[in-house]
């Protein structure tokens, strides 16, 4: 042990130069600093995430944008600077202190299961096809700092002070037979076991509040099942108005995509209605470098995106949308 640790010695005094310039090169590589990187984009095909029954597929294809972000090493932040990509301190985010990365990813799980709900349900009511939407569900995306419960990110709120919740407006009604300060009790559904919990009633800007923001999950009856397939990687509401062009097209036999790549962003909603997305100019990038021929895009971003297209000088054919009706009718008459 002894002779081992003169060796151990010795080489280190022979080497200590190049040592210290490896824990450099190490410690430079792998402490990460407080800022998110927005390093670029991509597109990807929903050909192969989509299956329905008895399904007619497209000759094109559809396909979702997205955004890569990381965290920053100092490299990386330094060459931002040479490629223009976005930085965000962490900081300044409006994430809460209280996150962590596990509720952060849950809430883009629930984000995304909301904008394949709304896909669906928009999808349906586009087609005319009968279906039916038998009751909502009320998850907990968001805990307020300030609250005080027992309940988490992705709970189901199944009853409060004994009322069965439907809808969001009975979590209202609710709050108004209390107090500031007064215990409610709850029962709430986790990985498909019930729990009894409680939360208290918390002053918000002068108005009583429950201390949580709910999603609106649907459960629904449709008479041609539809299966949608994304990676536990994948998360976010950006896809859903791509998602549901994809399953109208599906349900109908109505190839939207005449043979060509139909790229495309934003949020929906269960009425077809189309939303604006964040980090519009690298989805421009990721549809450009994808080939797009057609690249669809809410309303609120398209400015921003024909600006940057035209600073690039990327030729691409961007159109502004605003509902899954206007989508389908300008598809259709290409």
């Amino acid at each position: 042990m002894q002779k081992l640790l003169i060796k151990m010695g010795k080489f280190i005094e022979e080497n200590y130069k190049y040592l210290i310039v490896l824990f450099l090169i190490l410690f430079l590589g792998l402490y990460r600093l407080p800022y998110n990187l927005y390093v670029g984009g991509g597109i990807i095909s929903l050909n192969n995430r989509l299956e329905i029954e008895d399904e007619k597929r497209e000759k094109g294809s559809f396909n979702l944008t997205y955004v890569t972000s990381s965290r920053a090493t100092i490299p990386t932040y330094l060459l931002s600077y040479l490629t223009g990509w976005e930085r965000e301190n962490i900081n300044d985010s409006k994430l809460d202190e209280n996150d962590n990365v596990r509720d952060i990813w849950k809430r883009e799980q629930l984000y995304l299961q909301e904008a394949n709900d709304n896909a669906i349900i928009s999808a349906y009511k586009a087609s005319g096809i009968p279906f039916s939407i038998n009751k909502e569900i009320i998850k907990i995306l968001y805990i307020d700092k300030n609250s005080v419960t027992d309940m988490e990110i992705g709970d189901t709120i199944l009853s409060i002070d004994g009322v069965e919740i439907k809808e969001f407006a009975d979590i209202r009604k609710t709050l108004t037979n209390f107090n500031v300060g007064d215990e409610i009790k709850t029962k709430y559904l986790r990985n498909d076991k019930e729990y009894d919990g409680y939360f208290k009633v918390i002053d918000m800007n002068g108005e009583k509040k429950a201390g949580f923001y709910i999603i609106k999950l649907y459960d629904y009856t449709i008479p041609r099942k539809v299966n949608l397939k994304f990676s536990s990687r994948e998360g976010g509401p950006s896809g859903g108005f791509m998602t549901s062009l994809a399953i109208y097209t599906r349900l109908t036999g109505n190839d939207l995509t005449k043979g060509d790549k139909i790229v495309g962003t934003g949020t929906i909603d269960n009425n077809g209605n189309i939303g604006e997305i964040g980090g519009i100019t690298y989805k421009v990038t990721g549809a450009y470098h994808g080939k797009a021929d057609v690249f669809l895009v809410p309303s609120a971003n398209y400015d921003e995106a024909v600006k940057f297209a035209k600073e690039k000088n990327y030729k691409l054919n961007i159109v502004k949308v605003d509902t899954l009706e206007e989508a389908i009718k300008y598809l259709e008459s290409r």
